[in-house]
């Protein structure tokens, strides 16, 4: 796992990492250049992409799920290294129940707060103070 927060180290171990890399220093970019053949970047704020790309090794894709703010892109990295760059958002019916089964059968599992849709400004203010950790789920039944 990858991360600018050290305290989520824990966590990452919990949920199943093999390892953690606190982000935060710039000489763990140094120590693990070409390290990964896939990273996906939930990330939604702002950071350097081509940091990111750098830990990529020969052919390795990165995909963006979140929507952070546009950041400078460098072509060089890319294209030596014959890197991708890609992004996804929400796939619809099949392509969610593809990715939950993956999920089950390798026993990928994701820390959630669930919410009741009646809390969701609430919600909104929390991630705004980035005070979630990991992510909101809206229970459905709440909408009756």
């Amino acid at each position: 796992m990858l991360s600018h927060s050290p305290g989520k180290r824990e966590d990452a171990f919990r949920l199943g990492a093999d390892n953690f890399i606190v982000t935060r220093d710039a000489e763990a970019f140094a120590q693990n250049a070409g390290r990964f053949s896939f990273i996906l970047d939930t990330v939604s704020a702002q950071h350097d992409y081509n940091a990111y790309l750098s830990l990529l090794r020969r052919d390795g894709t990165m995909v963006l799920v979140g929507l952070p703010e546009p950041m400078p892109l460098a072509a060089g990295p890319l294209v030596m290294g014959r890197r991708r760059l890609a992004g996804s958002l929400l796939g619809g019916i099949r392509e969610t129940q593809e990715m939950l089964d993956f999920c089950a059968e390798h026993g990928v599992a994701a820390d959630v707060e669930v919410i009741p849709i009646q809390n969701i400004n609430e919600a909104y203010e929390r991630t705004l103070k980035s005070d979630v950790r990991y992510r909101f789920v809206i229970d459905m039944a709440s909408l009756k």
